[in-house]
C-alpha cells in the first residue's frame, strides 16, 4: 500500500518533477502549478502501484526506484514487459494512448513517484506543446522496444536474447560521471537472475546457466541481485 502523501511538504515540492526530462525547460512557476496537481507517494520494494483488479485512470511519474511492468499467464507464469526508470512516465491514461491493460506495476527498488489524475494530465501536460511532444516520444520508443523484443523472440536463440536484455539495460545504466562527462566503466545491473529471465523470456534455470557460461568466458561478474558487465563489446557481440 501507499506509505506516504508528499503533497503538503512545502519545502522542495518540486523536487518530484525536477530533473525529470519531459519538464526540462519549464519555469519554477510552471513547474510548481505542476507540482501542486502531483503529489508523491512512496512504495517499498515488491509492493504493487497497478494492478487489473484495482484499475485507476492515472499517470505515474516515476522520479526515484524502478519499476517493473509485468503480466501474468493462465498458468502462473509473470511475463516482465518492461522496467522503467527514474525520470519517465507510466500508468492507464487513454488520453495519451498509454494502456496498462492486463499489466501490474511493482516496485523493485523503493520508489518515489508524482501522480496524475485524468483532469490535470488535460490541463497541465498535453496542453503544453512541448510537454505533449516529448511524451509522444516516450510512447513511440517504449513502443519500439517492445516491437525489437517481440522481434528477439522470434528469431534470436536465449542467449542471444539474454546478451542483448544485458547490453540494453548496461547502457541504460551508464551515466556521466566527473567534469569530464565519463560513463563507468564497468555498468551494473541491479536484477536476480529470476527478474532477468522474465525480461528475456525463459526460464530462471537457463539464464542462471547462461550466466555463468558469460561470467566463466570474462563478460560479467555475478554477485548477488547483481550483475557487472565487464567486457560490452563482446557481450554486444553475443547479442547477435
Amino acid at each position: 500500500m501507499i506509505e506516504r502523501d508528499h503533497a503538503a511538504d512545502d519545502p522542495g515540492r518540486t523536487w518530484c518533477i525536477s530533473e525529470v526530462d519531459i519538464f526540462r525547460d519549464l519555469s519554477e512557476q510552471e513547474m510548481g502549478a505542476i507540482a501542486a496537481a502531483a503529489p508523491m507517494k512512496t512504495y517499498t520494494a515488491g509492493e504493487i502501484l497497478h494492478s487489473p483488479q484495482q484499475p485507476s485512470e492515472v499517470l505515474f511519474i516515476l522520479k526515484k526506484g524502478r519499476v517493473r511492468i509485468f503480466r501474468v499467464s493462465a498458468d502462473g507464469r509473470a511475463l516482465t514487459c518492461a522496467i522503467i526508470s527514474p525520470g519517465t512516465i507510466f500508468g492507464e491514461m487513454a488520453l495519451l494512448g498509454q494502456r496498462m491493460y492486463d499489466n501490474f506495476a511493482e516496485a523493485l527498488d523503493d520508489v518515489t513517484v508524482c501522480v496524475m489524475s485524468r483532469a490535470d494530465v488535460q490541463r497541465f501536460l498535453l496542453s503544453d506543446a512541448r510537454i505533449a511532444a516529448r511524451i509522444t516520444e516516450i510512447l513511440g520508443r517504449r513502443l519500439a522496444d517492445l516491437e525489437q523484443r517481440l522481434s528477439d523472440t522470434v528469431f534470436k536463440s536465449v542467449p542471444q536474447r539474454i546478451a542483448t536484455t544485458l547490453t540494453t539495460l548496461a547502457s541504460r545504466s551508464q551515466t556521466p560521471t566527473g567534469r569530464l562527462g565519463l560513463t563507468t566503466r564497468h555498468p551494473q545491473i541491479a536484477l536476480t537472475h529470476e527478474q532477468l529471465a522474465a525480461l528475456a523470456g525463459t526460464s530462471r534455470e537457463t539464464t542462471t546457466k547462461v550466466l555463468h557460461e558469460f561470467a566463466d568466458r570474462g563478460l560479467l561478474r555475478l554477485a548477488r541481485g547483481r550483475i557487472t558487465v565487464l567486457n560490452q563489446t563482446r557481450l554486444l557481440d553475443e547479442a547477435g
